[in-house]
């Protein structure tokens, strides 16, 4: 594959990844119930991802930096949404 067809690649991958934790979102949204999430895997993947954002600055690969940041913002949103219905 060429250069392009690899970005292509990575492009589709980090949409793929970026946007993981949204069927959560809604799933907990609409649920109103966080019953059977579990907090430590979301500050794993808080943790995994900041890492990951890191890694893409050093490198100055802005695929890596946006799909982190967008994966950032995705938990950010489903941690909320746990804290809000977790005591319920």
């Amino acid at each position: 594959m060429n250069d392009i067809a690899w970005y292509a690649l990575g492009a589709v991958a980090a949409t793929l990844t970026s946007f993981g934790f949204v069927p959560q979102i809604v799933k907990m949204w609409q649920t109103k119930s966080v019953r059977d999430v579990s907090p430590i895997t979301l500050l794993q993947m808080v943790a995994g991802v900041a890492l990951w954002i890191v890694y893409g600055v050093h490198l100055k690969d802005p695929v890596v930096i946006i799909a982190n940041v967008v994966s950032l913002s995705t938990l950010a949103i489903t941690i909320a949404i746990y804290l809000r219905f977790f005591k319920k």
